[in-house]
């Protein structure tokens, strides 16, 4: 009886090791893998993968937190643009009101969120909830909505966040006189995208473990400076009181004349600013779509994190718009001084600056906070490296994204959404050129549109349900739906002009791509039924054809394996080189095995061509029959040989594989280490053997 102990089965939880005879390119990429990415996880480890709070709230919650570090300098980007800095009485007021009325929308969205987190333990984001309550409804799917718009803002959450990390980078005086950011901010971004693909291909609670230490350090710094500013005076900590006055008078140059507005143009000013500062809203949903990655109790702990989150996030907020305030900071995209356009340094920079002084005994707690925040902004794309991949798997087990997203990886990780999401942030950073104020306008969108969606769906879901006290949470979820509605068109109307179009138009061009992805699996799921199988009339023949462009060694092998297929089998030859035929044909005779050799003229050098034309008369031969094309090949012991070469099987193959009723396969031959005899003794082998393959494949690009 087999040992099924523990201690048996240990070497299951380890990938198998290559063969020794297994190809020197083969244990070379093994090798390069797991340099990389780390050795392959069991599935059976796939618990110990699961987060527990304290690294979950770095992992789900760093987008909605680092959101700080941007939110309220888009405020005042707002104000400022049109000189209402210099009304310190309504700059002030605005600012703080709009923030006010930011996180007061923000403790209705946590509190409908924490409804769907135990109406959906399993994992309760917009997509999942919308489809299982709102479906399709007046022809549209409303789930496919959810779930575009989800997928849109994870990938300009990583692009707004490392952008966002870059630009405070830029400001510490040390990285941009050593490392030059600001002229390479293109560069750093693609760089730090890099990492966190990497990173997250590694596996989530690595990646999390990491996260944290940034995450934890940007609130403690951000606490550090509400405390030194609020306290430090009543003891007497004046060392702490940084300048803000040089700022100052570097960078304001925005209008000396404020510009008197009322009215509808004040409402206009003041609902712009409400929707740039919104952005620190994004994020909050991340907790409800990763529930299955948290530790038992899912539910629970998952709740309790998004707790946290809304906590964390609205004290920094309010604490961050308030020290705005205080120093009278100023922010704005570009500017002209002294002759050269210069960007303002971040809000957080400026008032990191103020509290703690950019020189001085305590400038260190200054560098500190900066790197802090980058660190956070850049690591807060983790949240959408942790979503997006989730919600493509959930898309694609739905049929609407391709079934390769819903793969899992070595590291136990979703690769293909992992790396889709890397490569379009990157895209979006060289199109926009790294700057977080031109990819602002794009955000918030998709997801107060998700927003929206999800918490109309719970309303439906509780009115359906009719669990405990439905009626109460119904009325939760509405003022949920109802608020984040009106933030909706809010955005929609305010930043149209300004980037919002283009959401709008991605968005419709993504749900129609998803249907057709959808009706393509279903019409394949369709014509594959069991149902649809029909018992065959006739007995099925087979004709093998053998690719044949010289005969050597390699060809032998491909020869056999294609009689013992079918006793109709021919070696096909493509003459390109008319000289070399007679002396195949004399080698033919002796090597065969009395196979018949058909030549086919090619004229113009074409592989393809001869092929195609004799491939239609053979399948008229006969009725109710295939044809299989062997292509004999040979493998180098080098990967680089390959490179010499130019791979006509290759071609042939792709030709081939749109043909009906021909099935094309490949016999390898494959080649060793062995010392090289006297060139000159096989000079005329060489000849006869290479020659007429070096045509073939000099030809094969035409027809390519």
């Amino acid at each position: 009886m087999p040992d099924t102990s523990p201690s048996s089965n240990r070497q299951h939880d380890e990938e198998s090791p290559l063969s020794p005879l297994a190809p020197r390119r083969e244990r070379l990429t093994k090798r390069i893998r797991h340099a990389l990415l780390g050795k392959p996880l069991h599935s059976s480890h796939l618990e110990h993968t699961l987060l527990p709070k304290f690294l979950a709230l770095p992992v789900f919650a760093s987008d909605a937190i680092s959101s700080c570090a941007y939110a309220t300098q888009e405020i005042i980007l707002v104000f400022g643009a049109v000189g209402l800095v210099n009304m310190a009485n309504l700059y002030r007021n605005f600012t703080l009101s709009i923030s006010a009325a930011i996180i007061f929308l923000l403790v209705i969205v946590v509190t409908s969120y924490w409804q769907t987190i135990f109406a959906y333990p399993r994992g309760g984001g917009s997509y999942i909830v919308t489809s299982d309550n709102l479906g399709t409804r007046w022809g549209v799917n409303w789930g496919l909505v959810a779930g575009a718009s989800l997928l849109t803002d994870y990938i300009l959450t990583v692009s707004v966040s490392i952008a966002a990390g870059v630009q405070n980078l830029a400001g510490i005086p040390f990285m941009a006189q050593h490392f030059h950011v600001a002229e390479f901010q293109v560069l750093f971004c693609l760089l730090f995208i890099g990492l966190l693909t990497l990173a997250n291909l590694r596996g989530l609670k690595e990646s999390g473990a990491v996260f944290a230490t940034f995450t934890y350090g940007f609130v403690v710094m951000c606490l550090l400076m509400f405390a030194v500013v609020i306290f430090g005076p009543l003891i007497g900590w004046k060392a702490f009181t940084g300048d803000i006055d040089t700022t100052l008078q570097t960078y304001a140059t925005l209008p000396k004349e404020p510009l008197k507005l009322t009215g509808v143009a004040l409402l206009a000013l003041i609902l712009r600013a409400f929707s740039s500062g919104c952005t620190a809203m994004t994020g909050v949903e991340a907790v409800c779509d990763g529930i299955p990655a948290f530790r038992e109790p899912k539910a629970k702990n998952a709740a309790l994190t998004l707790l946290a989150m809304g906590v964390i996030l609205g004290t920094i907020f309010l604490g961050v718009s308030w020290l705005t305030m205080r120093f009278g900071i100023v922010y704005f995209s570009e500017s002209v001084v002294n002759g050269k356009v210069v960007e303002a340094p971040s809000v957080i920079d400026q008032i990191s600056g103020a509290v703690f002084g950019k020189s001085g005994a305590w400038s260190f707690a200054y560098l500190l906070t900066q790197f802090m925040t980058a660190g956070i902004l850049v690591l807060a794309a983790n949240t959408a490296f942790a979503d997006f991949p989730r919600l493509s798997s959930f898309m694609a087990r739905d049929r609407f994204m391709p079934k390769q997203f819903a793969n899992v990886g070595d590291k136990l990780v979703f690769n293909n959404g992992i790396v889709i999401l890397g490569v379009f942030a990157g895209l979006l950073i060289v199109v926009f050129k790294g700057h977080v104020d031109n990819l602002i306008p794009l955000y918030a969108v998709g997801v107060f549109l998700a927003f929206t969606l999800s918490q109309s769906a719970m309303v439906v879901h509780w009115v359906v349900k009719r669990t405990n006290a439905w009626r109460r949470k119904a009325v939760i979820n509405g003022i949920g739906a109802f608020a984040t509605f009106v933030v909706l068109i809010t955005i929609i109307v305010e930043k149209f002009t300004h980037g919002a179009w283009a959401i709008i138009v991605l968005l419709i061009i993504l749900y129609k791509m998803f249907r057709k992805i959808h009706r393509h699996y279903v019409d394949v799921a369709h014509q594959l039924r069991i149902a649809n199988i029909q018992s065959p009339q006739q007995v099925m023949t087979n004709t093998v054809l053998v690719l044949v462009p010289s005969l050597h060694k390699g060809i032998l092998p491909a020869l056999n394996y294609a009689r013992s297929l079918s006793a109709d089998c021919r070696a096909i030859h493509m003459e390109t080189d008319p000289e070399n035929t007679p002396r195949l044909r004399e080698h033919w005779e002796a090597y065969g095995d009395e196979v018949p050799l058909v030549i086919l003229n090619s004229p113009f050098r074409s592989l393809v061509g001869p092929i195609m034309r004799y491939l239609d008369a053979v399948q008229v031969e006969r009725k109710n029959h295939i044809v299989t094309v062997v292509v004999p090949e040979f493998v180098s012991t080098k990967w680089w040989h390959s490179l010499l070469h130019g791979n006509s099987g290759l071609l042939m193959r792709l030709a081939l594989q749109s043909r009906k009723d021909v099935i094309v396969t490949s016999v390898r031959y494959y080649l060793s280490d062995t010392e090289i005899p006297d060139e000159s003794a096989l000079e005329e082998e060489i000849q006869h053997i290479s020659t007429a393959q070096l045509v073939m494949e000099s030809h094969s690009e035409d027809d390519n």
